[in-house]
């Protein structure tokens, strides 16, 4: 608005001042556009509070153990309709941007790290006991991967013959098996057992084998998965007892590592997503993750669930490169990973 202001002169000069700026005017152009929106805040804590809750707690307890299990795409879904909501109010885009990038780097599409060409080739496959593949097919695959070392769960095949089949198919490889679990290998074997879970059908396969010159304690294992049941509706009656079982069951696998003195790679369909208490103690217990360090993506080895639960980790070995190979074979997808 434009004021007179007389002066001694007698001149009239006018001054040109601006109003306040109203609430409305703020929210254009003040930080209320930028942060100020109720749905994206609440997005931003709820992601934010899955995921330390999450990692912090975890299997410790119940509600939790499911939010470990969940897999990390469901919390990434509902940020397109957050943005577009945000967008459309011209409030909260920024809130809503860093929320959808906390999902996304949770569900592990941020994932990037840089690879190189490994000596050793180790790949791990849940083959579903056969049922969606042929001795011929999967030879072929197992072939063109050219591992050093190949980790097979479910591999009591459900077609009379399969094994057999299948050892034709892979010539120049020493086949190891225990109860569900096979480990074949072209380099030197040392020695090899199984060992027992408790109260459980299943075997960890243990083999030492000679790379390098030096031995490398190779353990194939497939602890249970954890059963749901009506959890999400509140009902615990199938999943406490499933949590107790798959605790005696990793607490085998952690026995088994601890044991070795030496190098050690634990590999198989380990049933742990990338988060919560056990995924951090194989870390902890046997080394880094292989796909952590020398992945990219996501990773989803079951991509039915978007989930990332078969799993590579070494101690006194370097991962390289780790990748998850795009074949249908089964409900898994293959782990290949390189060392040196």
């Amino acid at each position: 608005m434009d004021l007179p202001i007389l002066p001694a002169g007698g001149v009239v000069v006018t001054a040109h001042v601006r109003p306040m700026p109203t609430a409305r005017a703020w929210s254009v152009r003040g930080w209320p556009t930028m942060f100020g929106s109720v749905v994206a805040w609440s997005y931003l804590l709820l992601v934010a509070a899955v995921w330390a809750l999450a990692e912090l707690v975890g299997e410790r307890r119940l509600p939790t153990a499911l939010l470990v299990y969940t897999p990390a795409f469901v919390w990434l879904g509902p940020a397109p309709l957050v943005l577009l909501w945000t967008w459309w109010r011209r409030r909260g885009v920024a809130v809503a941007l860093a929320a959808t990038l906390l999902a996304a780097w949770g569900a592990g599409l941020l994932h990037w790290r840089p690879q190189s060409e490994g000596t050793l080739r180790v790949l791990t496959f849940n083959v579903k006991r056969g049922q969606d593949t042929t001795p011929q097919r999967l030879g072929t695959l197992l072939r063109g991967a050219d591992a050093d070392v190949i980790l097979l769960q479910e591999a009591n095949f459900e077609a009379t013959g399969f094994a057999t089949e299948l050892r034709r198919e892979l010539p120049g490889y020493r086949v190891l098996e225990a109860y569900e679990t096979t480990t074949l290998t072209r380099l030197p074997v040392v020695s090899s057992r199984d060992v027992n879970y408790p109260s459980d059908w299943r075997e960890v396969l243990v083999t030492t084998v000679r790379w390098q010159g030096q031995p490398l304690t190779v353990v194939n294992a497939h602890p249970g998965r954890l059963k749901f049941g009506n959890a999400l509706a509140g009902d615990f009656t199938l999943m406490r007892p499933s949590l107790a079982v798959r605790a005696g069951q990793v607490g085998t696998v952690m026995d088994i590592v601890r044991a070795e003195t030496g190098r050690v790679l634990l590999g198989g369909d380990l049933n742990t997503p990338p988060r919560g208490q056990t995924y951090r103690d194989f870390i902890r217990v046997v080394g880094p993750d292989a796909h952590a360090v020398a992945g990219r993506g996501p990773g989803w080895t079951f991509p039915g669930l978007f989930a990332r639960i078969d799993h590579q980790f070494a101690r006194g070995l370097t991962p390289s490169r780790a990748r998850v190979l795009s074949v249908n074979q089964s409900d898994h997808r293959p782990l290949l990973v390189e060392y040196r």
